[in-house]
């Protein structure tokens, strides 16, 4: 199995499936919500856990059983610590959480997976809602025969059926589906990540072009308002609030419980690659497998993630480890992706191109699942992104610039480095309206992110020299202005205009469906729509 670390070290960054976006407060509001808990009564958290299921416990932080659940997947934002945490068992446990925090005047904030926001927006001062006990899956094959196609060598049942799920479920837990029964639902790369937060704020992985994103594959949520009130959202019930949560980001309307989505089902195998080269190749790699994503753009079979990363402590190490890394794959036959491959694999040394030939092969979906997933980053790191068209694409000097400025990358002790990750668009993304779904990023080519991060134990000189790299990094990059969009699951606290970036032409249908939905604002965060 290919973890994110190893994809780092030959160059491309991972990180495709952000946490739920959820609230933390400024530090005013996070000292005035601290004072709020303290005045909390015991009978009050009483009440609380009498509430509850006998599946859900209610921890405090006095309890053993606290520690591992506070803690986000980012270390940058471990320093937040909720008055108390509620895993949630069912439906009924969220709604009595959601009611019993509006009435002591505490926050409540949802967390899907582990806590991999970026921004630490699945973390808070108030009542933490932990998701992980909610982990049904439930899969429903479609009465009728499902349309199949062949690709090549595998065989697509397309709209074979629905899988609903829990919000506690993570990329990782629908693979045994895929493995077992060839029944596959696009998802991120990143196992640990909840398929909650991947799917509210669009959701983007190694299939999104042939199928679409996570949230063009859902077709209702169970949701929890802020008032207690349970709404099932589909095109048919509440249409609004359900056009907001595919892309609108999460915890800005509710609480979501479950996820129906609609399947795929596969039989045979599909094409997979992953090529390297070292520094000294970024402007051919670069130039050629950009030209090879805007020719195929509208080649849904075909994926791409390219980019440049290094990790290591000294100056030497740094650029020994600096690399170029594409990765990807193909629904079609062998010889089809080589012949799409042909100008990459025809790059480097001779060393470089025996390697990058031998990686090109046929696999089962399964197996390619395993091959292309990767961790985010792990302990504490931060990021900054770009969506990329077709008049925005790198050229040779910025992609100069980004490379030099790599090799001026700080260091750290954390193996997973730096760089920067292309993630290729196009296909059935693209072929959904803007104005469809809250995601407004439909004319795209690439999601570009570009990442440092640093260890637990690094000092604070070496957090503040990452921190300021990445912005230098970012500006190397993009050094008159950077496009005018951004991903909202790579969600960056000092972006400024958060709002036209995120959802652009979408951010005023989105408030209208706040002000509808949560009018007194009980669901924020500093990127909250509405703020």
């Amino acid at each position: 199995m290919i973890n994110r670390r190893d994809v780092l070290r030959t160059g491309t960054l991972g990180a495709l499936g952000a946490g739920a976006v959820a609230m933390t407060a400024p530090p005013d509001a996070a000292a005035a919500v601290t004072e709020t808990a303290e005045r909390v009564s015991r009978q009050d958290w009483k009440r609380l856990a009498a509430s509850l299921s006998p599946g859900a416990t209610l921890y405090r932080p006095a309890n053993s059983g606290y520690p591992p659940l506070a803690i986000p997947f980012n270390h940058r934002y471990a320093g937040t610590h909720p008055a108390a945490i509620v895993t949630c068992a069912t439906t009924k446990d969220v709604r009595a959480a959601i009611r019993w925090a509006r009435a002591v005047g505490l926050p409540a904030v949802p967390r899907s997976g582990l806590g991999h926001n970026y921004a630490g927006y699945s973390t808070t001062t108030g009542l933490l809602l932990n998701m992980s006990r909610m982990r049904n899956i439930v899969t429903t094959p479609r009465r009728s025969a499902a349309r199949s196609r062949a690709y090549g060598p595998i065989k697509v049942a397309h709209g074979a059926g629905t899988v609903t799920v829990g919000a506690g479920v993570t990329n990782g837990d629908l693979h045994p589906l895929l493995e077992d029964q060839g029944i596959f639902v696009p998802t991120g790369r990143c196992p640990s990540v909840g398929v909650a937060g991947l799917v509210l704020g669009g959701g983007i992985g190694f299939s999104d072009k042939m199928f679409g994103l996570t949230c063009d594959r859902l077709v209702a949520t169970t949701v929890v308002l802020a008032d207690g009130r349970v709404v099932e959202a589909s095109e048919d019930s509440e249409p609004d609030l359900f056009w907001g949560c595919r892309g609108g980001a999460g915890n800005n309307f509710g609480v979501h419980t479950s996820f129906t989505f609609q399947y795929e089902r596969f039989q045979g195998d599909v094409g997979f690659y992953r090529l390297s080269w070292s520094l000294d190749s970024v402007l051919p790699v670069m130039a050629t497998a950009q030209r090879i994503a805007l020719e195929t753009s509208d080649d849904k079979r075909f994926h791409l993630r390219l980019g440049i990363g290094t990790h290591g402590r000294t100056r030497n190490q740094i650029r020994t480890n600096a690399g170029v890394n594409a990765i990807g794959q193909y629904y079609g036959t062998l010889d089809e992706l080589k012949a799409i491959l042909a100008p990459l694999l025809a790059i480097g040394t001779p060393q470089e191109r025996a390697r990058n030939c031998a990686a090109v092969r046929e696999v089962t979906p399964a197996e390619a699942s395993t091959l292309l997933s990767a961790t985010t980053p792990v302990e504490k790191f931060a990021a900054k992104s770009a969506v990329l068209n077709s008049r925005t694409l790198l050229t040779d000097r910025q992609v100069s610039a980004a490379a030099e400025q790599l090799l001026d990358w700080p260091g750290s002790g954390n193996p997973d480095g730096a760089g920067f990750a292309m993630f290729a668009l196009g296909g059935e993304i693209n072929q959904v309206p803007r104005r469809a779904t809250a995601f407004v990023h439909r004319n795209g080519l690439f999601i570009l992110a570009a990442e440092t991060s640093w260890a637990d134990y690094d000092s604070p000189e070496v957090a503040a020299a990452n921190l300021h790299w990445l912005h230098d990094f970012y500006d190397a990059i993009f050094p008159e202005a950077p496009p005018e969009h951004s991903y909202q699951n790579f969600p960056d606290p000092k972006l400024r205009d958060w709002r036209e970036a995120y959802y652009g032409v979408n951010y005023p249908r989105l408030v209208r469906v706040k002000r509808k939905y949560d009018p007194t604002g009980f669901f924020r965060y500093p990127q909250a729509i509405g703020s």
